[in-house]
């Protein structure tokens, strides 16, 4: 079979929800992804076959095609196809894993995948809202599993009670995601994958944004034990809770001759991919299953994996994976997660790629996983060889 490498990997430092990327246009947010990968490969832009790009919240600014129109705001040619997919909170690894079939299939050579969320300008669940008072779910749907509704929150807290984890275990492992993701900005560990962004500051100041907004730099067992809970009786707070972020990322994904053709040294080469979907009502707990699935189609067993990259949609996720596989958490979320650095969603699984690939490089390391819960109880599992 042929193989699919990633040559670029790139992100925008994190925005706090109504901070210093809130005044981009997504679309623009978007193309500052699209126009580094470009920038820092050198290739041809008209080469590029496709581009595909993740997104959630397909409404208002990031609605009637997102993802051609971020490609249209870019420096890509016009010429460049898109296309917008969800796959919920792994929109963007889902577009990683649609480009390496395309190229492993022989179908296309050079794809950008990618993703991008304003979840300032375009508020989570916007989309799903509407005048009329419509919902998402049938009642044949909430029948079928004698609920109401779904809740991510409702699945994180059930998951960390099935699991046992304490309000104090889970303060400690975002404490923890804080200080890892501080220590890391302070080295210049992210330095490689962000791509400097220009704003303008309400006093109408030029910047560049190129620090992830979202850290705590002071975070303290203090501080995290006095936020209060997300709900009365439960677990989890604010504080053990990925940020409402804004932010882009993308990944170039090339066939074997696309190296040879357009001069490109590949960082990565794809070695999985494997998607699953379980329990919609506890939702979350899928990537342990799905891990499962994709450690046993590689032929590998978890102590081969030299570093994960778990999204920290909450705290109790992560926590249930590393119980459930045994994994060294020392290998876990090493620069950090989105409890510290955000999850802006459809942009959140080429974000996490970057940083493994980095985090892979900087330590010389070889084999990556990378999981993320999703909405619906799907989970999304990429094995990566950094070369």
């Amino acid at each position: 079979m042929a193989e699919a490498y990633i040559v670029e990997a790139v992100r925008t430092a994190g925005g706090r929800r109504n901070g210093r990327l809130s005044g981009i246009h997504a679309d623009d947010l978007g193309a500052a992804s699209l126009n580094a990968i470009v920038d820092r490969t050198g290739i041809d832009p008209a080469a590029i076959d496709d581009v595909i790009w993740g997104c959630v919240t397909q409404a208002g600014e990031q609605s009637m095609h997102f993802g051609r129109n971020c490609v249209l705001a870019s420096k890509l040619p016009a010429s460049v196809p898109a296309v917008t997919i969800d796959r919920q909170c792994g929109s963007s690894q889902q577009a990683i894993q649609f480009a390496a079939q395309a190229v492993m299939s022989g179908t296309q050579d050079v794809v950008i995948a990618g993703g991008a969320e304003s979840m300032s300008r375009v508020p989570m669940g916007s989309a799903a809202r509407s005048p009329e008072g419509a919902h998402p779910y049938s009642k044949s749907l909430l029948d079928r599993f004698g609920v109401s509704g779904f809740s991510q929150f409702g699945g994180a807290e059930m998951i960390a009670e099935k699991h046992g984890f304490t309000r104090d275990m889970l303060d400690a492992f975002g404490l923890d995601s804080h200080r890892k993701a501080a220590a890391a900005s302070k080295s210049g560990a992210f330095g490689r994958e962000i791509v400097p962004v220009a704003i303008v500051l309400p006093d109408g100041t030029p910047a560049v944004h190129d620090t992830d907004e979202g850290i705590r730099w002071d975070a303290s067992p203090e501080g995290m034990a006095g936020v209060k809970l997300l709900v009365e009786g439960g677990r989890l707070t604010a504080a053990t809770s990925s940020q409402i972020t804004d932010g882009s990322s993308a990944v170039l994904v090339v066939s074997e001759q696309a190296l040879k053709d357009h001069g490109l040294k590949p960082l990565a080469r794809i070695h999985n991919l494997t998607v699953t979907a379980g329990d919609p009502v506890i939702m979350l707990e899928e990537p342990l299953f799905a891990t499962d699935r994709a450690l046993k189609r590689a032929g590998m067993t978890i102590g081969d994996i030299d570093l994960y990259e778990v999204n920290e949609a909450f705290a109790s996720v992560p926590m249930a994976w590393l119980k459930h596989t045994g994994a060294d958490p020392a290998r876990l979320n090493v620069n950090g997660g989105a409890i510290a650095l955000g999850h802006p969603l459809g942009g959140s699984g080429t974000k996490l790629m970057a940083t493994l690939i980095n985090a892979l490089k900087a330590r010389g390391k070889r084999w990556g996983l990378q999981t993320m819960c999703e909405g619906g109880g799907v989970a999304n599992v990429t094995i990566i060889e950094a070369l």
